[in-house]
């Protein structure tokens, strides 16, 4: 049974605005920037105790990017807030040739990614955003599993040098992790020991991993959990060392299979330590309306069809 309990469900982008306001407190150097969504990033406490700090750019996002950027050179460290969507795919040439390119000091903070972004459709359900930014040289992509996660990346960002991608969600999730963790950009989180299996996870399924540990240990199944909280820096080491035990792995993600965190995990195996693998992400497709759970049902991306991918697997080694 997972020793991890859920203490009240959360939606990580709360986890975000907490984080910011903590650094409007300790860091009078941290500046906020959003493209007209102040409610949906929860940045309204870190606008309330620093109004000065704040840069309301509207529905003009590449011009954010170009701003946030520039205020880099007097040494601000700038937060920039939209939906993942808007922050990635609308803004890439800005964000490789003004962020990326001379590795300017800024955050790209993305709220309401993947499929869980719910009703919306679609048109706002980037599914492509971990692929975009991972591929940009000297980018850190960061990908969190619930509040208190996000809120300890948010402040650790900060004191990172370098531009990062943080990519966080839009529903109430399981809040599992401490209260009062040590985020370490680039560092695997070993949550749970097994000897048949494998099973790397990151953002919202995470909790979805661990519930399927759950239920294969009932069929006798140890299942070894891995939270990749940093998709880039990759913690190879970790990945290598589990696998070498277990023979085999499970990648899940909330992301399409072509570019994401099962795609990185692939390449450290095929150059460190081969295996079989199983991927639990969207299939070369655009998502829908629905509710968060619907979508992640008729997407096969829950516990259920993680327990499924680890079946078959394991049957592979």
């Amino acid at each position: 049974m997972t020793k991890y309990i859920d203490s009240g469900k959360k939606d990580t982008r709360s986890g975000f605005g907490a984080g910011l306001e903590e650094l409007g407190k300790t860091n009078e150097n941290v500046v906020a920037l959003c493209a007209d969504l102040i409610g949906s990033l929860k940045m309204d406490a870190f606008i309330a105790n620093n109004p000065e700090r704040f840069f309301q750019i509207g529905i003009a996002e590449a011009n954010m990017m170009g701003i946030a950027a520039g205020l880099t050179i007097g040494g601000k460290i700038p937060f920039t807030g939209t939906f993942a969507n808007f922050s990635t795919g609308r803004v890439y040439d800005q964000i490789r040739q003004s962020i990326a390119y001379s590795g300017k000091n800024v955050k790209i903070c993305a709220s309401h990614a993947g499929l869980t972004l719910g009703e919306d459709g679609a048109t706002h359900q980037i599914l492509e955003d971990i692929g975009l930014m991972k591929m940009l040289p000297g980018m850190t992509v960061i990908n969190t599993c619930d509040y208190n996660q996000t809120k300890a990346a948010t402040i650790a960002i900060a004191e990172h040098q370098g531009p990062v991608y943080l990519r966080f969600g839009r529903p109430k999730v399981a809040n599992f992790t401490p209260e009062n963790q040590k985020f370490e950009i680039g560092k695997a989180i070993l949550l749970q020991e097994g000897s048949d299996v494998t099973i790397v996870a990151t953002g919202h399924l995470v909790w979805e991993a661990l519930l399927a540990a759950e239920s294969l240990e009932k069929e006798g199944i140890s299942a070894e959990v891995i939270n990749i909280h940093t998709i880039k820096p990759l913690d190879d080491e970790a990945i290598v060392n589990s696998v070498k035990k277990t023979g085999c792995v499970v990648t899940a993600e909330e992301h399409n299979h072509l570019g994401g965190l099962g795609e990185s995990v692939a390449r450290v195996l095929a150059q460190h330590q081969p295996a079989p693998q199983e991927f639990i992400a969207t299939n070369d497709t655009f998502g829908e309306s629905g509710t968060p759970d619907q979508l992640m049902e008729k997407y096969g991306l829950n516990a259920a069809a993680i327990s499924k991918a680890v079946e078959r697997v394991v049957k592979r080694k």
